[in-house]
């Protein structure tokens, strides 16, 4: 379970320094912000749809160990335990990660504050599944 934990860590912190870097090269004007700023037609669909996965995401990944065929997954059979958490535990931490990383992109691309709200959002709810070994151990057993 320890190495299962490590590797749930590194993706909680690989997604957190991913989009610290993006926010660095972007306010350091080592990438340029607003190059798609005068396109609405892109900038409406776009922020339709991250407000919708946004949305969507959240509950989802905060009651995703709760729903009755994961959890009868993970507790089952505890050999199988650790490599259950492992893809359940990346897949809940991708639902939140990749979507802040497109609303950091979006926000700077755009300069549309919808974007960056969503991505403090996102951001807020991390810690909430927080991978700490104890976390793994209650939801595994």
């Amino acid at each position: 379970m320890k190495k299962t934990k490590n590797i749930l860590m590194a993706e909680f912190f690989g997604f957190i320094t991913v989009v610290l870097i993006l926010v660095l090269l972007f306010e350091n004007d080592i990438l340029e912000n607003g190059n798609w700023a005068t396109e609405k037609n892109a900038e409406f669909l776009l922020v339709s749809f991250m407000e919708l996965i946004t949305i969507a995401t959240i509950p989802i990944t905060m009651r995703l160990f709760k729903f009755k065929k994961i959890s009868n997954m993970l507790t089952y059979d505890e050999s199988l335990a650790p490599k259950k958490m492992l893809f359940w535990g990346t897949f809940r931490m991708a639902c939140l990660g990749l979507p802040l990383i497109a609303n950091t992109i979006l926000y700077y691309l755009f300069m549309n504050v919808a974007f960056g709200y969503m991505a403090i959002i996102l951001l807020i709810c991390m810690p909430f599944i927080y991978p700490s070994i104890d976390r793994c151990i209650n939801e595994t057993t």
